[in-house]
């Protein structure tokens, strides 16, 4: 229990939409029962209604992925102007090329399929350091998910949504008064 509010609180790990949160504020008239939308990095809960500068929001952080990814491709090709400055040779140049692709690539698709769905907690996290390497694919996936919605609405709406109908689904059955039903 918090100790301000009287609410559960939940582990950082666990979507905000898997259970109902009491209202916080003394006045429960004022805010509405039962799951919270998650909020986005950035976007907070304006993806809900598309509100609060929503639009805004997703071309500043489009806009913000992609310089971040130009800079990143900028670091990454004077990386390679220091190797070629050593004349480390034609194999290791092509190497260096090919590395930072499959990387950029891997990155890419594991960021974009964490918008999609969530991953397991329990999955080993082994490409972590092929994924640092390749962080210019990670942004470029950024950059091309804001284009369509703010990264991880789909999901997050979707469990929004289920969790919705679970709680009015539960909330249906428990209208009324059960001290005063008939025991006949």
């Amino acid at each position: 229990m918090s100790e301000h509010s009287g609410t559960r609180e939940r582990p950082t790990d666990a979507p905000a939409t898997t259970e109902a949160v009491p209202a916080a504020t003394p006045d429960a008239s004022a805010t509405t029962a039962g799951p919270r939308p998650e909020p986005l990095r950035f976007f907070g809960t304006t993806w809900l209604r598309h509100d609060g500068g929503y639009a805004a929001r997703r071309a500043a952080a489009a806009t913000a992925a992609l310089l971040a990814a130009v800079a990143g491709a900028l670091v990454l090709r004077f990386a390679f102007q220091g190797l070629t400055i050593a004349a480390v040779g034609s194999f290791v140049s092509v190497l260096t090329v090919v590395m930072f692709a499959i990387c950029g690539a891997l990155a890419f698709r594991r960021t974009w399929q964490g918008y999609v769905k969530r991953p397991e907690p329990d999955e080993p996290d082994a490409l972590r350091g092929l994924l640092a390497i390749g962080f210019v694919g990670s942004l470029l996936a950024y950059f091309v998910r804001c284009l369509v919605e703010a990264p991880g609405e789909g999901l997050r709406r979707a469990e929004y949504e289920e969790a919705m109908a679970r709680y009015e689904r539960r909330a249906g059955r428990r209208t009324g008064n059960p001290a005063k039903k008939s025991r006949g």
